[in-house]
């Protein structure tokens, strides 16, 4: 991620005090959503374990950022539910096999919220904020995990007992037939998928963009191959103190995100704007604004996917100075719900970059300096043809 949008989040987050639970013994029980998280730190030694709320019952809205959105929550209804989760933690290699291993798998493939019992060497404390992330509450070194095993969610069951099925080809399996994004993620991120010899723990933060990916490079060449989008249309939302906007115009596939961060601290700079982009070509390395490219690139593509056309696609985002990162769904989901909404067209692309700009709170200068997409001979040349 670019070194200056990393340090305006760890800004961000820092404007929060320490997050602190209420006081919790060294013996936590409760049902998972069912929820885990794999850490990065220390690859290809992680720490694995499960996410769980002291609380039993059905408690999957946890863990649901899919349902989020559609049922009315801001940030303040997903982070009372986020902070309750538990997180329980144990080191080992990206290929262990042990107990911990078998368990953390039970509770990620489970078809329902799953009752856990985990003993801590210390009472677990603290909080977790990340923009790409989803928050969760207090965390612990485990002493001993016990699970309750329910039934397996049956498609991730028989994707998990195919061992000649690549990860690749499960993830988009699943996907096409409508199992949820957190859910195939999750699966991914414990070593679900893939050939026998290959399949290991995948830290979460790394888990989520490679479904986003694959997902989008299985998209992209069908998309590549429609006809294109007739006229400029843009699509809004704004929830969770962000504003999408996201303008389709004729032409190749093209995609630019911007995003800028509206600042809440005196004397900084009022307006940090971060963008990347691609042509038709395809994304070439790891993007410099991080995960949530790859989560917003995938909701344009299931819109064109659905319309039957092809475009390319200028998204502009605001995060306002009340901002609370809560992890790169907050993109996608968001995105997927902009390009539901009724479509305003437009006669030309200026006509159409002109309402774009109108409709946010950043200037049209700003905008502007900071988009490859928008200066860039290859763009001009591909939409001549058109106006």
């Amino acid at each position: 991620m670019h070194a200056g949008k990393a340090a305006l989040l760890n800004r961000i987050t820092s404007r929060y005090p320490r997050l602190q639970s209420a006081p919790l013994k060294e013996t936590v029980s409760g049902s998972s959503p069912p929820s885990v998280f794999i850490g990065s730190y220390g690859y290809p030694k992680v720490f694995v374990g499960p996410l769980l709320p002291p609380i039993f019952g059905d408690t999957r809205l946890h863990d649901a950022p899919e349902e989020w959105i559609p049922r009315g929550f801001d940030s303040a209804d997903v982070l009372a539910r986020r902070l309750q989760l538990v997180r329980g933690k144990q080191a080992v290699d990206v290929h262990d096999q042990t107990k911990i291993s078998e368990m953390t798998l039970d509770i990620a493939l489970a078809k329902d919220s799953t009752e856990v019992e985990a003993q801590f060497k210390s009472p677990p404390r603290g909080g977790f904020l990340h923009e790409e992330l989803q928050a969760f509450g207090p965390s612990a070194d485990l002493r001993d995990l016990k699970v309750n095993a329910g039934k397996w969610n049956r498609r991730l069951e028989k994707a998990y007992y195919d061992t000649d099925l690549r990860a690749g080809e499960a993830v988009l399996s699943l996907y096409e037939g409508g199992v949820p994004f957190t859910d195939i993620q999750r699966a991914f991120s414990v070593g679900a998928f893939g050939l026998r010899r290959n399949r290991k723990f995948v830290p979460t933060k790394w888990s989520i963009t490679a479904v986003d990916s694959t997902l989008s490079n299985n998209i992209l060449p069908e998309v590549q191959a429609m006809p294109l989008l007739e006229s400029p249309q843009a699509y809004e939302f704004e929830s969770f103190s962000n504003k999408y906007l996201a303008l389709f115009y004729p032409s190749l596939w093209q995609f630019e995100w911007m995003e800028a961060f509206i600042s809440p601290f005196p004397g900084s700079p009022h307006i940090s704007i971060f963008a990347d982009h691609e042509y038709a070509e395809g994304k070439k390395g790891y993007s410099t604004v991080g995960g949530c490219y790859y989560s917003a690139k995938l909701a344009v593509l299931e819109k064109m996917k659905q319309m039957g056309r092809q475009a390319g696609v200028l998204i502009l985002r605001e995060a306002y100075s009340d901002y609370v990162p809560l992890g790169v769904w907050n993109v996608r989901e968001n995105l997927r719900q902009a390009v539901q909404q009724k479509a305003t067209e437009f006669d030309s692309f200026t006509a159409g970059l002109n309402y774009s700009f109108s409709r946010m709170e950043v200037p049209e200068s700003g905008w502007r300096a900071n988009s490859e997409t928008l200066t860039s001979k290859m763009r001009q040349s591909s939409l001549s043809q058109f106006f």
